[in-house]
């Protein structure tokens, strides 16, 4: 019934020991160079030392950790710009997997624009045929109320909103052309865009026109 006190005072004392070496193990000294260029050691370390780079001493007085310089305003800019260079070199990388996977050779993908251009310029084609037949319906009715008016009739409000509605749609075919237009323009630049850095990635030329259909090239 006596020994259990022992025991516990036994384990509370290693416990306390243990203690006061984590104590004096983390009541380390510093080692910095003050404005001065001059070493110091001490206990504690002033707050402009911190930038300049600085040891910490266990009790023994060695080097049980060595804090580097904090770093510059230009060293800061330069590890940005690697850091941004290297996530764009990342960003590349992606894009040209991306686009191997559609086209192994540069002319790959100038048949492929061939063929999108084809579908585009077809709807124009086709869209402007239409301007042509609505066109001539204007033209008629037109003529037709033309002749109403010499002739001191009165315009029926039919006619004049079939005038309206076909000089509306005019109009209308004429937006979707303008945007088709700008569509295929679009499409040109970004698959030369594709070719040209196909051929710097597979070191393939192309040998075929990219537009073929455009005389300027």
């Amino acid at each position: 019934m006596h020994k259990r006190p022992t025991v516990i005072s036994a384990t509370a004392s290693v416990l306390m020991l243990s203690l006061g070496m984590t104590t004096l193990a983390e009541a380390g000294m510093y080692r910095y160079t003050d404005e001065d260029g001059q070493i110091v050691i001490s206990n504690t370390i002033p707050q402009p030392a911190t930038k300049r780079g600085y040891d910490i001493l266990n009790s023994n007085g060695r080097v049980v950790e060595v804090i580097p310089p904090a770093p510059t305003e230009d060293e800061i800019t330069a590890r940005e710009a690697e850091k941004q260079r290297q996530a764009d070199l990342a960003a590349q990388r992606e894009k040209d997997a991306q686009l191997l996977k559609r086209f192994s050779h540069p002319d790959q993908a100038i048949r492929a624009m061939h063929r999108k251009l084809d579908e585009l310029r077809g709807l124009i084609q086709l869209k402007r045929g239409n301007i042509s037949i609505i066109s001539s319906q204007l033209d008629n009715e037109q003529s037709r109320a033309a002749n109403m008016e010499r002739s001191g009739q009165k315009i029926p409000d039919a006619t004049l909103d079939k005038i309206r509605r076909l000089e509306s749609q005019i109009r209308d075919i004429e937006r979707e052309i303008s945007w088709q237009t700008q569509e295929t323009d679009s499409l040109i630049q970004s698959f030369e865009a594709d070719v040209k850095r196909l051929e710097k990635v597979t070191g393939e030329a192309r040998t075929l026109e990219l537009d073929p259909d455009d005389t300027s090239d």
